[in-house]
């Protein structure tokens, strides 16, 4: 309940600074960057921008306390070097108008056919990071740099090419990861085992919260600080906000900074060994088919308690003028995330291979992405990655590992891949409901015109 509260209030501390701050920030240096002359020039910045975000981001710290076998700031240099080229990526997309589809379809082939010559005991792991590395700090970020970057351009596809740079951000971490995973061939791979506090009165839990928050405020202050230098340098090169914009950021950084620090110690503290308790008691019980239902109704629930999904629906709302409601993306993430850990269940209760989930999601993904429209696309992509926060990393992945334990699985391949399934859905619910939005809309303007014929004729 404690956790749950500062859950709450973080939350709303959160969504007001990346709205005052983030956001602006983020559309301001996507749209000034292209002012350099040279492309060189630009591709360094933004892969140094890519790097040191990620180095930062809360959720790959969690990541990389998984492998004993391989340095914590190994892995975490190896995930922050993959999000800065495919950010690199990204730009040179939107500047050079690629199809978002055909790199995708590109990428993930290379992502699976690299996959089979990686360990089996790090798959999971490295599948998993991509949904961990677009967390709360990069996310909100990188979307805001996208439509910055887009608006460079004034012909009908930029707002469509303002999404994706999520998508493809989260694929260049499991590339390097699994490459990684190759060099070092980590026969050892472990996790972290999560520890039930002993809880006998209130002050325990109240000094479980307060103990944990200054680690938690000098991990958000340090994943902060690179974006903030980043501006200064940004504002003191292109003077491009004002003295009351800059105050209004000031305080939206601050903002951030509260609602991101009472977050992290909620669910980190809170919902940790909560989900890894819960998950183990179920699986425990002669039914413990029960999983199946109750992690989809978490799974249902649990996705819009992720920070960077209201930025992401919010950005939706606002680009697309109010067509595609927050409401309707809202439900989609909901049935797509109860879906995949329905599915995740499924494999901590039978231990199958995550590969007979991930191939064929994958490629339903990419053939609706040549039925709908562009836009649903490169929504249906970024959301995958919002969608695998905080609340999956603290709730569902301790769930599943307490599940799997229960049982007797291999926790390694079993629990582990359940941050994955979680991105990988919805790409297949956000594009659905983009085809029977694209379907509905044609179905209107065949009734326009047919209104417009019977008006003529009878004139």
């Amino acid at each position: 309940l404690v956790g749950s509260l500062l859950l709450i209030i973080g939350m709303g501390f959160f969504s007001l600074g990346a709205e005052m701050a983030m956001t602006p920030m983020g559309t301001a240096l996507g749209s000034n960057i292209t002012k350099f002359k040279k492309i060189a020039v630009v591709i360094v910045i933004v892969f140094l921008m890519g790097f040191i975000i990620t180095v930062a981001e809360p959720d790959l710290k969690v990541l990389a306390q998984q492998v004993s076998s391989i340095p914590n700031m190994t892995l975490i240099y190896t995930v922050a070097i993959g999000v800065g080229a495919f950010l690199v990526i990204s730009l040179l997309r939107i500047l050079f108008r690629v199809s978002l589809a055909k790199l995708l379809i590109v990428f993930y082939t290379i992502v699976f056919g690299v996959s089979f010559f990686v360990p089996n005991n790090f798959i999971a792991l490295a599948f998993d990071s991509g949904g961990v590395t677009t967390g709360p700090i990069t996310v909100p970020f990188i979307l805001a740099f996208g439509v910055g970057l887009a608006s460079l351009r004034a012909d009908k596809s930029s707002q469509e090419d303002s999404f994706g740079l999520v998508a493809l951000c989260s694929i260049g971490p499991i590339l390097s990861v699994m490459i990684l995973g190759i060099i070092y061939n980590p026969a050892d791979a472990s996790y972290a085992q999560v520890v039930i506090p002993e809880l006998a009165t209130t002050r325990d839990v109240i000094y479980q919260f307060i103990h944990a928050l200054p680690e938690f405020s000098a991990e958000v202050f340090w994943a902060i600080l690179p974006i903030f230098g980043f501006f200064i340098l940004f504002q003191l090169f292109f003077r491009h906000f004002n003295k009351r914009n800059l105050i209004r950021i000031a305080f939206g950084i601050i903002y951030t900074y509260i609602g991101l620090v009472l977050f992290l110690t909620g669910v980190n503290v809170g919902f940790i060994p909560v989900g890894n308790l819960l998950g183990f008691e179920l699986a425990s019980t002669a039914y413990n088919w029960i999983l199946l239902p109750i992690g989809m109704l978490v799974g249902y629930y649990i996705v819009i308690a992720e920070p960077a999904v209201h930025v992401l629906t919010k950005q939706i709302e606002d680009i697309s003028e109010g067509s595609i409601p927050e409401s309707a993306i809202n439900k989609a993430l909901s049935l797509g995330v109860a879906t995949s850990v329905g599915l995740a269940m499924v494999r901590v209760l039978t231990g199958i291979s995550i590969y007979w989930f991930l191939i064929p999601g994958y490629i339903i993904a990419l053939v609706l992405s040549f039925f709908v429209p562009k836009i649903f696309t490169g929504i249906a992509f970024d959301s995958g990655g919002v969608a695998s926060g905080p609340m999956a990393t603290t709730f569902l992945l301790p769930f599943a590992m307490g599940a799997s334990e229960a049982i007797g699985g291999n926790i390694l391949t079993d629990a582990f891949g359940i941050i994955a399934m979680v991105a990988m859905t919805p790409l297949i619910a956000i594009q659905i409901m983009g085809f029977i939005y694209n379907r509905n809309s044609k179905v209107n303007d065949s009734e326009i015109d047919l209104e417009d014929f019977s008006e003529e004729d009878s004139q």
